[in-house]
C-alpha cells in the first residue's frame, strides 16, 4: 500500500474519528465535507492509517440500558490456553456475546484466561444464555463465573489530547 496521506488531513481523520462516526446514511461521505475533502479521501485515509496501525480498529459502544438490558454480565473462563482461540471463537459467535478475548492469568490470584460480555433483559436469561453456551461449546467442568455489573458507567470511544506537540495517537474507534 502506497502511505501518502497528507500529514495534515491524517491528523484531522484521527481527531474526527475519535468522536465517533456520524450516525447517517453515509458516514465517510459527511466526514469528507467537514474536512473538505473526498469520500474517497477518507476511505483511503482510514485504510491507510488501519494499516499503519495508528487505528487499531472501529467498535460500537452499545447503550444497552437504553435498549432494555438491564442485567450485564461478563463471564469469566478458565479455559486451557492452548483452547482457549478455538473456544473465543464458539463463545463468541452468538448474537448476545458482545465481546470475547483472552487476557493472562493472574496467578494465585485469578485464574480466569477468557472473557465473554453478555447483555440481557435479566440475570436469568444471562444465565440461561451462558448454560447455552457451556452445552453449545462443550464446556462442561470448565470453571467459570458471571459478574453481574452493579453500576453503569458513561460510555464513549476512545478521547485523545489535541496538541501540536503530540505525536499523532494510536487509537481503537
Amino acid at each position: 500500500m502506497d502511505m501518502t496521506l497528507n500529514p495534515g488531513l491524517k491528523k484531522a481523520l484521527i481527531e474526527v474519528l475519535s468522536e465517533g462516526l456520524p450516525l447517517v446514511k453515509r458516514p465517510y461521505a459527511e466526514i469528507a465535507t467537514r474536512l473538505n475533502c473526498s469520500e474517497a479521501e477518507v476511505i483511503d485515509g482510514i485504510t491507510e492509517i488501519t494499516a499503519r496501525g495508528d487505528l487499531k480498529r472501529f467498535g460500537v459502544v452499545v447503550r444497552h440500558r437504553k435498549l432494555g438490558y438491564r442485567a450485564n454480565g461478563m463471564v469469566v473462563w478458565d479455559v486451557p490456553d492452548a483452547r482457549a482461540a478455538e473456544l473465543g471463537h464458539c463463545i463468541g459467535q452468538y448474537s448476545f456475546v458482545t465481546l470475547c478475548y483472552q487476557r493472562p492469568r493472574r496467578l494465585p490470584e485469578w485464574r480466569y484466561n477468557l472473557f465473554s460480555m453478555i447483555h440481557g433483559q435479566d440475570r436469568e436469561a444471562v444465565v440461561d444464555q451462558v448454560a447455552f453456551i457451556v452445552k453449545q461449546c462443550g464446556l462442561q467442568g470448565i470453571e467459570h463465573e458471571i459478574l453481574f455489573s452493579k453500576r453503569c458507567f458513561k460510555q464513549r470511544g476512545a478521547c485523545y489530547p489535541r496538541s501540536a506537540e503530540l505525536q499523532p495517537p494510536r487509537l481503537a474507534i
